[in-house]
């Protein structure tokens, strides 16, 4: 069987093709008692292409002047924000306990999906049957952890406590325990399961396996107890760098008077829990103060000063190149 078709027919819109069935030459009948659907695309600005664009043209004149404009804008910038950040003082105003890590890589993508949201937000049915992202540490001899995975398993656990030294005897500084976290996530992403009692709501689940003690022993504060607990929800934000901080404890002023923590000695105790020569890393703790840009990260000025000297050496470059090689372009001979 041969079918002859004319393409100019179906470009003109599909009247008047010919389809010839056999092998004979002549005009055979139309299948389907009409032409081949035109493909043409409809006859519009959007689908001809036929939209006002807005091309720039990029000349000594508009380029030169933006390098120079962002250089002169984030030199300053960059100059205010590292001097504020040099300013702060690590260990006096409200103060800020932090502990940090050293070679732990939280933002691996294996260990950022380890988690189940919807066990966090006090879901009473991923609680029962956690999500296998979780996996290993979903299920504990085929019962639910809670909470489950691997950025769960890991909780910094140290405890930190800290004295002010009175000849020799130590008096212990009041490290406030809550209010370290986001209120977002304390009042959003991390809810307990319903119930008035959480040893009777956690019933039927297992602790994390690295953990001395299951999730609603965290805190004696009801408040502070299970998935609200604010060590764990600070924990749970993972941090973007293998070496980071994470806020411990908050030591509040008391007056205006006297610093919050007055010159002297100070005694330091760690119960020791974290190991952390396994993946070598080290531990820190950090006492610090904050100001309008949160706490001490000269950083964010030095990627300023940086990015803004960078533009203004360019400007300076090119305005250079252009000033001799402009005009001699602009004067040349065209050739007849």
């Amino acid at each position: 069987m041969a079918i002859n078709y004319n393409a100019k027919d179906e470009v003109d819109g599909g009247h008047g093709s010919n389809l010839v069935m056999g092998g004979h030459s002549g005009t055979g009948n139309a299948i389907g008692g009409g032409g081949p659907k035109s493909r043409r695309p409809d006859n519009t600005a959007f689908k001809q292409q036929r939209l006002p664009a807005w091309q720039p043209i990029l000349t000594a004149g508009t380029v030169l002047p933006a390098f120079f404009v962002v250089g002169l804008i984030f030199i300053p910038i960059g100059i205010g924000v590292f001097v504020t950040s040099n300013n702060i003082r690590e260990f006096e105003g409200h103060v800020f306990m932090y502990y940090g890590l050293s070679n732990f890589y939280q933002n691996h993508r294996r260990y950022v999906k380890s988690r189940d949201d919807s066990q966090l937000n006090g879901d009473i049915t991923a609680l029962r049957n956690p999500s296998k992202e979780c996996e290993p540490y979903r299920r504990d001899e085929d019962i639910p952890i809670a909470p489950c995975g691997a950025i769960a398993n890991s909780m910094f656990n140290d405890t930190l406590e800290l004295f002010q030294m009175n000849g020799t005897t130590p008096i212990p500084i009041a490290l406030h325990k809550k209010g370290i976290a986001w209120w977002t996530d304390k009042n959003v992403k991390f809810r307990n399961p319903p119930g008035e009692n959480l040893t009777e709501t956690f019933a039927g689940t297992a602790k994390p396996r690295n953990w001395p003690k299951p999730v609603y022993m965290l805190d004696k504060d009801e408040e502070n107890n299970g998935f609200i607990n604010e060590d764990f929800i600070v924990w749970m934000r993972t941090a973007a760098l293998p070496t980071f901080r994470k806020l411990y404890r908050l030591i509040e002023r008391k007056n205006g008077l006297h610093p919050t923590l007055p010159v002297g000695q100070y005694l330091l105790k760690i119960t020791y829990n974290y190991p952390v020569h396994t993946f070598d890393g080290r531990k820190r703790m950090i006492l610090s103060t904050i100001s309008w840009m949160g706490g001490k990260n000269p950083f964010l000025g030095i990627a300023y000063i940086t990015v803004g000297s960078i533009c203004f050496l360019f400007g300076v470059v090119l305005l250079v190149i252009h000033h001799k090689y402009g005009n001699r372009n602009n004067s040349a001979d065209i050739p007849n």
